[in-house]
Parts: C-alpha cells; structure tokens; sequence
C-alpha cells in the first residue's frame, strides 16, 4: 500500500484520509455550508428592512447550529430536539409569509440575498446526498442528522423566498418540460 504524503502544513488533519471514508467531506461541505451562511448574513446586515436585524441574529444562529452538525458523523449529533423544533418552526413561519395558493415552482433567482440562499438550500441537499452514500456504504448514520439537514435545506428555500418577498424580488415561475405539476 502507497504511503500518502502529509503535508506539515496540512490544513486540516483529516484531508489525507482515505477516499472512501467520507466523514471529512461531510465536514468539509458543511464548514463551506457554514462558512456561506456567515456570507449570506454579511449581505443582510447591508438590507435596508425593518426584519434586517431578527434575520442577521437567526442566519448567526443557523451558522452555530451547523457547526453544531460539522463533527456528527466523527461523534455524535449534539443539535438537541429544541433546536430542530425551533428550525421547523422558522421554515413554517417563513412558509406563512410567503404563502401563495398554488405557488410555481421558481428559478433560482431573484436578489443578492434571495440567490444566496437558493445557493445553500443546494449545498444542504448535496450534504443529505453525501449522507446517504455514507449510508449506504455502511457508516451508521444518526436519522435526525438527515433531519437536521432536509430543514437546513427547506430553510434555505423558503429563506430565499422570504428575502426576495422583502426586497421586491421577482420570482420567476418554471414550468418543467420533463414533469407535470
């Protein structure tokens, strides 16, 4: 077996692991996941609307609760059931401010701040992905991870939908060729 050089300067201790231990790409993805949030709330401190200040609180409290879920699968999942309720509540609080009947599905795109977070809810998907590889390849994965991440996911999604409802943002309906709504 090759000996795998390491770097003195390795920038994180957990680079050189095996390719198919993928508990460092989950923690990479989702130190970039965190690490975009924190860019997100920097473009909402630059909002001029009245929620300005409650959404740059909450966006510092999600970007907490995922460095809360970066060494999950390494140890365990510390995100407690109180947190998970309070992000449930914050996707169905901003599912009621954006409530249309028969709302279309949207083109990712609208404000600065609206794209971001269409942005992260697809980064959070590809970490549910990346979850169920892990699965499958036999790492036990803890089911309210996949939890935490989906609600990270839809956060992110009715997040984006929020910003571009507060910034006058134009949502672009898409109509699929491939799938009847």
């Amino acid at each position: 077996m090759k000996k795998m050089y390491r770097s003195p300067y390795e920038a994180y201790p957990y680079l050189s692991s095996k390719p198919e231990d993928l508990r460092c790409d989950f923690e990479l993805m989702t130190d970039e996941l965190a690490s975009m949030t924190g860019l997100l709330r920097g473009y909402v401190q630059q909002l001029d609307v009245p929620e300005q200040p409650a959404l740059t609180e909450e966006l510092a409290k999600i970007c907490e609760l995922i460095y809360h879920v970066n060494p999950t699968t390494r140890t365990k999942l510390t995100v407690t059931e109180d947190e998970i309720a309070w992000l449930l509540e914050r996707v169905n609080a901003m599912n009621e401010l954006t409530y249309e009947e028969n709302r279309p599905f949207v083109l990712p795109m609208g404000t600065i701040c609206s794209s971001y977070a269409h942005i992260l809810r697809a980064k959070a998907k590809d970490i549910v992905r990346l979850l169920y590889r892990m699965d499958y390849g036999g790492k036990k994965i803890d089911p309210q991870l996949y939890d935490v991440v989906n609600l990270l996911s839809g956060y992110f999604f009715m997040l984006a939908l929020y910003l571009n409802q507060l910034e006058n943002g134009e949502e672009v309906p898409f109509v699929s060729r491939n799938y009847s709504i």
